[in-house]
């Protein structure tokens, strides 16, 4: 399978007034380039049952360990034992249970207000969830060919311009023109003036800026205790940016809305699936390319 590189030319305009330097207009074009053959894992058979597998097991083997933790010593007490107590001992006509001392109270059973829970979570218990490396290989194969299908990807909920007429998108050269001065980069390594913003006019040069809207429209804040404990917001999944190494362009991309970078050595099938689902908008640079074969 082939497909012709996008190669990109970025020319930096800015005005110059008494009072300064204007705000810098920056337009991109972007051109084909010279076909290249994608490795043989995008023609892998699409197997959604064990691109679900590979991701319920990524997230089960993320997943930290939680649990109660036993009153030893000075050690602040688990919940539902926050309470000196005592027990009356046997004699008295009531059950013979712990309670608060100098009162008649009960206190850390399970049972009792406020007590502690009875058969709690233990830190010991293990979440992780074994597969087998050629599964997880195939699941990654697998979803990474689900992305060159656009209806597979528009299905998925994201917008491409009617000028997308087949993926998957990859990056190929990138010029820049600055004052009349052609300068020619790595694609993976420019990050410098603006690079956040070139990086967004480039990703809506390639007919990506819908789904880069729908990403930012569609931050909202997350409901239930998520919102106390650092997940105040949930973005959308947008654009999956495929890196040989992450340099200046993976810091000029990371700032955007919904978008991920991602090093070809650390992809896997949550990546170009999150949640399971297959089909996730991807663009590549020729150099992750040429690092997949």
């Amino acid at each position: 399978m082939k497909v012709k590189v996008k190669d990109v030319t970025t020319t930096v305009t800015q005005a110059e007034i008494e009072a300064g330097r204007m705000h810098a207009m920056i337009d991109v074009e972007v051109s084909e380039g010279k076909a290249i053959s994608l490795p043989d894992a995008f023609a892998t058979p699409v197997r959604e049952d064990l691109i679900k597998l590979a991701v319920a097991s990524s997230r089960a083997n993320r997943r930290q360990a939680y649990g109660s933790r036993a009153h030893v010593g000075k050690r602040r007490p688990m919940s539902g034992m926050k309470h000196s107590v005592e027990w009356w001992g046997k004699g008295r006509g009531v059950s013979r249970i712990m309670r608060r001392t100098g009162s008649r109270r009960a206190a850390q059973n399970p049972h009792t207000l406020g007590g502690r829970r009875a058969h709690g979570p233990k830190v010991e218990r293990d979440w992780s969830r074994k597969l087998n490396q050629k599964e997880r290989r195939l699941a990654r194969d697998s979803a990474l060919s689900a992305t060159t299908d656009i209806e597979t990807v528009t299905g998925r909920g994201h917008r491409v311009d009617d000028g997308v007429e087949a993926l998957p998108i990859v990056l190929g050269t990138y010029t820049e023109i600055v004052d009349g001065t052609k300068t020619s980069y790595d694609i993976e390594a420019f990050n410098h003036g603006s690079a956040t913003r070139k990086a967004k006019a480039m990703l809506e040069a390639l007919g990506l800026g819908a789904d880069l809207q729908r990403a930012s429209d569609g931050r909202k804040i997350r409901a239930g205790k998520g919102t106390m404990r650092g997940r105040v917001h949930k973005t959308p999944r947008s654009v999956l940016l495929v890196v040989a190494k992450k340099e200046g362009l993976a810091q000029a991309v990371r700032n955007l809305p919904g978008v991920d970078v991602v090093a070809v050595k650390d992809l896997s099938a949550e990546d170009l699936a999150p949640g399971g689902d297959v089909g996730r908008l991807t663009v590549f640079t020729s150099s992750a390319v040429e690092a997949m074969n």
